[in-house]
């Protein structure tokens, strides 16, 4: 997971099922009564949700249709717990520990993942595809700064230039450490960097700023040293610069610090290969397949850990909602689950999937939903930013973006009495293919690397000062990283969304539900006369 940005907006809203006169249904809420709500579940809950007059005052008919709109959805709320799920968060945590730590893309441990996902869903009835996708990769030659005759792991980050073969030596130059390290010229001060290799702690500002600093005063290369425990890998400096830089992991990066003035040499040299890797595909044998709700969440973890909240939350979530749907659910709409690749190379399995859809197949998606992280440690509540009514980032989504944002956030309002905020669409999910596409697109967000607020504390609990999930892309993100009362809300959230517009799409592109479809139909034919009244029975039939 790759997210930034983090609006100020509190979303409290809440509102209920409106029928329209002419029989379709928009669902925006409808939750149950409070009492409804499992203790778990049970977060200061509001008064029993209000029914919008439409329902209130409409005809027995109106109500039962209304009724029958939320009926999936309730079914869902109730049998997708985190309770469920944990069951494959252990699993994915198993698969890593037999697997060198971790499942990241190009490894042993994400070819599992695949695996097990895709044989949990066979044996649920779903028919399940694993389409490829390629892309270049960094194959380490060397990858070591060597020092006093010991050799220390030194990762090269991306964009960095490699050096020449052999290395580059020069002295170890410690620059000092505080908040800002080697983010100003002044941290530079008294040091002599012509020919050295500096060597600087993160944080602060960004890679790119540190080896640009060093570089600028006559450093031959950069070393940077993690300010959290673990390596320091898949980061980037942005820009290609002057010097190679690369990421050693906070205890080599104490060690070195002790022995400034040493010389050292830098050895970073790769090539690139090409690698296949797949996605993981599975679609409910029934609803209309040309109106289809489409879940996703990325299935790959950083190379440093097991990535039980990035992304496992997301993983087992859709995993356990699709089991508890099943294969050939009684709905108006397919519903299409997809665990990505290569998310945290950039986005790489979503976004190759998207550029392969032909025009037909785009139309085919209703809509995108995207779960990334959501049961940070000190969780946040963020749902995307479907309208951009925080007026920051990148802006609205496509259109029905905004109903989508409006559907999460009443849920939480009006069913959990959870405030929510908006989070932009900032690309670094794997929403940014679909919205690229124009299609629809919304989604769940606890939080990774940001930092809580006193004033979000105040709203959700937790702790202000610190990031949302403080083993954000590091080895302590495992089965004991993970807020339970924070992935079942938004597991609760998931399973309504998923619901509700398998049911009807009609409040994000005017789709609206078989029923609805089949009732206009009849009707538009017994205007046209008794003489084709036979018709309109069997076009209803048939709807």
């Amino acid at each position: 997971m790759r997210r930034l940005n983090y609006s100020r907006r509190i979303a409290v809203l809440g509102v209920a099922v409106a029928v329209s006169t002419a029989g379709a249904v928009s669902v925006v809420g409808a939750f149950p009564a409070a009492a409804e709500v499992s203790p778990l579940r049970a977060v200061a809950a509001p008064a029993a949700t209000s029914v919008a007059p439409a329902a209130q005052s409409g005809t027995p008919a109106k109500a039962k249709s209304a009724a029958k709109a939320t009926k999936l959805a309730e079914k869902l709320v109730k049998k997708v717990t985190a309770a469920s799920a944990n069951r494959h968060l252990i699993a994915l945590q198993r698969i890593a520990a037999q697997h060198d730590g971790n499942r990241s893309a190009d490894s042993a441990g994400y070819d599992a993942s695949v695996d097990y996902v895709v044989s949990t869903l066979r044996r649920a009835g779903f028919a399940v595809r694993t389409p490829t996708f390629t892309y270049d990769t960094d194959v380490a030659d060397a990858n070591s700064i060597s020092v006093a005759g010991t050799a220390y792991q030194l990762d090269k980050m991306a964009e960095s230039i490699d050096t020449p073969a052999g290395g580059l030596t020069g002295a170890l130059v410690v620059v000092p450490e505080d908040a800002t390290t080697g983010c100003e010229a002044t941290d530079f001060a008294g040091l002599e960097l012509t020919g050295a290799v500096a060597l600087i702690r993160r944080g602060g500002c960004t890679f790119e700023q540190k080896a640009l600093n060093a570089a600028g005063l006559g450093a031959v290369a950069v070393a940077i040293s993690n300010n959290v425990p673990g390596p320091l890998t898949n980061v980037t400096i942005t820009n290609q610069g002057p010097v190679p830089v690369g990421g050693i992991s906070q205890q080599d990066g104490d060690t070195l610090a002790g022995l400034a003035g040493e010389q050292a040499t830098v050895d970073l040299r790769y090539h690139v290969e090409q690698v296949q890797q797949r996605n993981v595909i599975a679609q409910t044998r029934t609803g209309k397949k040309d109106n289809v709700v489409m879940l996703g969440a990325h299935l790959d973890s950083v190379p440093v850990g097991p990535g039980i909240n990035d992304n496992g939350t997301g993983s087992a979530g859709l995993l356990e909602l699709a089991l508890q749907l099943g294969s050939s659910p009684k709905v108006n709409n397919a519903v299409r689950f997809a665990w990505w690749g290569a998310e945290e190379l950039g986005l790489l399995g979503s976004s190759a999937y998207a550029a392969g859809l032909t025009f037909e197949q785009q139309l085919d998606i209703s809509m995108y939903l995207n779960f990334d992280m959501i049961g940070s440690p000190n969780a946040g509540y963020f749902v995307y930013d479907g309208d951009d009514s925080d007026a920051e980032g990148a802006g609205a989504g496509p259109y029905g973006s905004a109903q989508i944002e409006q559907t999460f956030t009443d849920f939480f309002s009006s069913r959990l009495g959870v405030p929510t905020q908006g989070t932009d669409f900032d690309g670094r999910s794997d929403y940014g293919g679909f919205i690229e596409l124009g299609i629809p697109s919304g989604g769940l967000f606890t939080g990774a690397e940001g930092v809580k607020t006193a004033d979000q504390v105040a709203l959700w609990g937790g702790t202000a000062g610190i990031a949302y999930d403080p083993c954000y892309h590091a080895a302590c993100d495992n089965l004991g990283n993970v807020d339970r009362a924070a992935f079942d809300r938004n597991l609760d959230a998931t399973a309504w969304a998923t619901g509700v517009y398998a049911w009807s799409t009609e409040s994000v592109n005017g789709v609206p539900p078989r029923a609805a479809r089949a009732a206009l139909r009849a009707a538009a034919m017994a205007k046209a006369g008794p003489a084709k009244a036979g018709t309109a029975a069997a076009s209803a039939a048939a709807a």
